[in-house]
This record gives structure tokens, sequence and C-alpha cells, in this order.
């Protein structure tokens, strides 16, 4: 088994990279409030949009302090349910389901 690396060998390879994807997370919720200032919609927090709603709740366990982010954020975002739909209302899929 290979040696894991060190926290700071993390640090170093991955800062810059994810200090930018923090980056593109804050500048889609910023042209998301102004467009929906514009059109008198709700800003993300309040967002009818279930993938804006999934995306914020998914930051939240981000900071919640607990192990396994990365799985637990694929859980909330995935449909588990079982039963099958008479119909696929779309083609594709849009990466998040209607929350509780």
């Amino acid at each position: 088994m290979a040696t894991p690396m060190r926290v700071s060998e993390i640090i170093d390879q991955y800062f810059l990279e994810h200090r930018a994807k923090t980056l593109d997370l804050a500048a889609f919720l910023d042209r998301h409030d102004r467009a929906a200032k514009a059109e008198g919609l709700a800003s993300a927090e309040a967002s009818k949009d279930v993938r804006v709603r999934a995306l914020l709740r998914a930051l939240d366990l981000l900071r919640d302090g607990h192990p396994e982010r990365a799985r637990r954020i694929l859980e909330l975002w995935s449909d588990h349910s079982t039963a099958p739909i008479p119909a696929a209302p779309m083609k594709g899929a849009i990466g998040a389901v209607e929350l509780p």
C-alpha cells in the first residue's frame, strides 16, 4: 500500500485548484442572484430550482466537520427511488433531485 500524502503535500498540490473552484461557485451564485433580482425572483438561498437548492445543501455539508463529504454529497444529489415511473419527464438527468 502506498504511503498517503502528508497534509502539507496535499495543500501544496491541490490548494490553488480548489481555490479556483471555490471562486467559480461564488461567481455562479453571484450571477444567479443578479439575474434573479432583475427578474424579480428569489435569491439562491430561496430558489425554487432544485439544482440551486441542492448545490447550497452540498455546500453546507462541506463545512459540517463530518467525514466522507464526497459520499454524503453524492447521496444527497442521488435519486434513491426504486419504483419505476411511467415516462421520463425529459431526456437526460439534471444532476439533482427534489430534497426533503
